[in-house]
């Protein structure tokens, strides 16, 4: 092994970061355990439209693994990847479940979504884009998204129910899911807040076994080997995909993934010290390459896109400054695939309370809204707000952009338009009159 430090610190120029073997190994140990919850959450969700849970446990830790460590070796940056939340929840809850797509059809919308984002990556298109959608705009479409996923977290844990006279209302507050649902958000919450990195994973780990103590849960044992992936892998229905009605949420997959990945990517970036004023940070174009062939990848394994995720500020926090960090992140998803009996344990109010608070870390995007400029504040609102009540993210990012161009034309600024964002407007003005009207 003598030879493996000199080997490590030539690939990952550990030397040049001023960072160590060992500080990437605890930096990529404390990232796993911070995003580790989506090998738990992510078969919940996938599993409401249809798909076989225990495989959707494995091909989420096999692409997690994959796309962390490609971004480790390829883009040499402390960023590790896995299923986006927000897109699993679009996927299940909307195209399968409201509108009744199979699975299949939903799989091979998310890949045609994918190799979009993959050859606007390819063509340079994706910078032009991140460049011109405006602010506003962006924040919207995250805090939507937010939103969105508190919506369903909100929904699981049964702490809002269906009501037809009053559209939703709160659920029985004493029930099993509703009270371990908010102590499950309340641990996170108050273990985030002292910065405890494995806030999530402690809440599902407590969560899961109050619920076996009160005979919620069933314990079936710790390790197994890794259940079969067949009913999944490759199922995606690629031609079922290709249809004039699906045009719009193979849109939104495409466009969600597009800022959801790179506002990542700079954030993270930014939080090592290696972005500059504009942004901009070393191998970009690698890291975007990484993260759009991991989504095509995704969709074809049988998971939803995949993403940068910021869960790596944690590792970041701690001194990770390089791929190593990623690579470690990636290897441990591998080693997980033998833990499958805990992930079927897992109740669906433990992983509720992650939801809430993913929606909580969204949404506090609004703050950088300007509030005073109504021509920025109706825009983020609309794009905010229609994403839960329309029970749609590409609605509510079409009804955003729309927004956008009226108030600048009606106030004479349109100027301040970009032509970007005129485009994408029509095309969602084209869909509402020509798709959705029939």
């Amino acid at each position: 092994m003598s030879h493996s430090p000199g080997l490590l610190q030539r690939l990952f120029k550990l030397q040049e970061h001023g960072t160590t073997v060992r500080t990437e190994v605890i930096a990529g140990f404390t990232t796993f355990l911070t995003m580790v919850y989506i090998v738990f959450v992510n078969p919940q969700i996938l599993g409401v439209a249809g798909m076989d849970t225990q495989a959707v446990f494995v091909t989420t830790c096999l692409i997690a693994a994959a796309g962390s460590i490609l971004m480790g070796v390829v883009a040499n940056l402390p960023v590790a990847l896995a299923p986006a939340m927000g897109l699993n929840a679009f996927f299940a809850f909307v195209v399968v479940g409201a509108m009744g797509y199979s699975w299949q059809i939903g799989m091979g919308a998310i890949f045609w979504g994918a190799l979009g984002l993959l050859i606007l990556t390819l063509l340079r298109v994706r910078y032009w884009m991140i460049a011109n959608i405006p602010l506003s705009l962006r924040v919207g479409i995250t805090a939507g998204i937010g939103l969105f996923i508190a919506m369903m977290g909100l929904k699981n844990a049964g702490i809002i129910v269906p009501n037809p006279d009053t559209i939703v209302a709160v659920g029985h507050l004493t029930s099993h899911s509703v009270l371990l649902g908010a102590l499950g958000f309340f641990i996170i919450a108050i273990l985030a807040s002292r910065q405890i990195h494995a806030a999530v994973l402690i809440s599902m780990v407590v969560t899961t076994a109050i619920g076996w103590m009160i005979g919620d849960v069933k314990f079936t044992g710790l390790f197994s080997l890794p259940p079969a992936v067949g009913s999944i892998v490759g199922q995606a229905d690629l031609k079922g995909a290709l249809n004039v009605s699906m045009a719009g949420i193979i849109f939104s997959f495409m466009l969600v993934n597009l800022f959801d990945s790179s506002g990542t990517l700079i954030g993270v970036t930014d939080k090592a010290g290696l972005t500059d004023e504009k942004g901009t940070f070393p191998r970009m174009k690698q890291a975007l390459f990484v993260d759009s062939v991991s989504s095509v990848g995704g969709a074809f394994v049988g998971t939803s896109s995949v993403t940068a995720y910021i869960e790596s500020s944690s590792g970041v926090a701690i001194g990770g400054r390089t791929g190593l960090m990623a690579v470690v992140t990636g290897l441990l998803f591998l080693l997980v695939m033998f833990l499958s009996p805990l992930a079927a344990m897992v109740p669906g109010y433990a992983a509720a309370g992650a939801l809430i608070y993913v929606g909580v870390l969204m949404s506090a995007s609004l703050a950088r809204v300007r509030w005073d400029d109504l021509t920025e504040a109706v825009p983020a609102f609309v794009t905010a707000v229609m994403m839960p009540f329309s029970f749609s993210i590409t609605e509510g990012i079409a009804l955003g952009f729309i927004a956008w161009c009226v108030m600048k034309l009606g106030t004479g600024r349109w100027r301040e338009t970009s032509p970007c964002v005129a485009l994408v407007a029509l095309l969602f003005v084209l869909k509402i009159v020509f798709i959705d009207a029939h």
